[in-house]
């Protein structure tokens, strides 16, 4: 594993993690879910097994990332950007990503921005706008809406509303990116899924609600300020078929969105098919 903080231009550090073979031409970035952090890979052997050199990064106020600055207002296109500006350190070219959960609207994001620079793209249980596909819970869509007149606080704002949920245990906040049947069949068919989580959300919360909080206004209270259908990488969408977060009809809005992308319902799979349907995501960015 290589470990880099790269100095933006605005002054933000950005964490990235590089492993997997660094001698491929292969890569591939991964887009982390809310919360999530760089400390992830989803499945080890799937990656090994695909010989392909794995970036993540940080994105603001997760992990070792610099927190938006004050009076900030979080966007997709500017978490995309710094996904370039990774690369670019790294002298990566064109490279496949793959963004679980709130991570595949970065990844879209990237490949709608930066055409050049993204050669497929796999989307792995993202959710639709609440408007298009209702997921949200009434009392969050209530809190919310207290903050969509100012932008520009709600960030700071929202972090101190979920300071509890970053001083949960690593292991307690799990349950943030699974939940259901289906995913704990998942957890429990293979131990070390686990501990790759409580390690993933262990590193998410180091700087307390920050991250997750920035993502959440990014998604829920601003445009999101990029065209879908600009998006002109080959796009498969994977979607568990019992995922009681983003189920297929998220998938679904997805795939009317952008142009010639293919939708993969995993039977048996929920929200964690970020991790049981990894090999399926790597082989759909060669």
């Amino acid at each position: 594993m290589s470990e880099h903080r790269i100095e933006l231009k605005d002054g933000r550090t950005l964490a990235v993690s590089d492993t997997g073979d660094p001698g491929s031409d292969r890569v591939v970035v991964l887009c982390h879910p809310a919360p999530g952090s760089r400390v992830l890979d989803p499945d080890p052997a799937a990656t090994a097994a695909a010989g392909v050199r794995l970036v993540s990064l940080d994105r603001p106020g997760y992990g070792e990332s610099s927190p938006v600055p004050a009076g900030t207002v979080p966007t997709i296109p500017a978490l995309a950007d710094d996904v370039v500006a990774a690369l670019d350190h790294l002298g990566a070219g064109s490279v496949g990503v793959a963004g679980w959960s709130a991570g595949g609207r970065v990844a879209l994001a990237l490949a709608a921005r930066h055409p050049d620079r993204v050669r497929a793209v796999a989307v792995l249980a993202t959710p639709a706008p609440h408007e298009a596909v209702p997921w949200i819970p009434d009392e969050h869509v209530a809190t919310l809406e207290g903050l969509r007149p100012d932008p520009r606080s709600a960030t700071s704002r929202l972090a101190e509303v979920l300071a509890g949920l970053a001083q949960m245990p690593p292991e307690a906040v799990v349950g943030q990116v699974s939940g259901g049947p289906d995913d704990e069949a998942a957890l429990a068919a293979a131990p070390d899924r686990r501990a790759r989580l409580v390690a993933m959300m262990a590193a998410a919360h180091t700087q307390g609600a920050a991250g997750t909080a920035a993502d959440i206004v990014s998604y829920t209270l601003v445009a999101w300020g990029f065209d879908l259908g600009a998006v002109a990488a080959p796009t498969t969408l994977f979607y568990g078929a019992n995922d009681q977060v983003a189920g297929p009809a998220h998938g679904e809005w997805y795939a009317a969105q952008v142009p010639g992308s293919a939708l993969r319902v995993v039977p048996g799979a929920g929200h964690l098919v970020g991790l049981s349907a990894w090999g399926e995501a790597l082989a759909a960015l060669e």
